[in-house]
């Protein structure tokens, strides 16, 4: 784990440990990935970026579990699904999906295939670049 990393979810125990646990998984499910901390969001890509992790308020402050963290990924459809918090066509056929887990076993099967469908768009955009 870099310094970069630890800054991003200083004071944020339980956040490190959700975040872990999905870097982790998506690192064994996606395999090599560039990594890069920013300000606001750790972005993963494989050419073009395809999932982030951030503290985005996606839902309302009363409604948010005290710990947390938002993955984000893109894909080419919109997901219907009572999991996503939001999901936004910024571009024609560019939906950018959000999911608030605040429990490792939300870590699952189901999320994990979006981030690998996402990570696969994201591929396929670099071969047509």
């Amino acid at each position: 784990m870099n310094q970069d990393t630890l800054m991003f979810f200083e004071g944020k125990p339980e956040a490190l440990a959700l975040y872990q646990n999905f870097a982790e998984k998506l690192f064994s499910e996606v395999g090599q990935v560039q990594v890069r901390v920013q300000k606001t969001q750790i972005a993963f890509s494989n050419g073009h970026n395809f999932a982030f992790v951030s503290f985005l308020p996606v839902r309302k402050a009363k409604e948010r579990p005290q710990h947390y963290i938002v993955v984000t990924f893109g894909l080419g459809h919109q997901v219907e699904s009572p999991r996503i918090d939001g999901a936004v066509e910024p571009y024609p056929n560019r939906w950018t999906h959000h999911v608030l887990i605040s429990r490792e076993a939300e870590i699952d099967g189901e999320l994990m295939g979006w981030v690998r469908e996402a990570a696969e768009f994201a591929a396929r955009k670099r071969r047509m670049s």
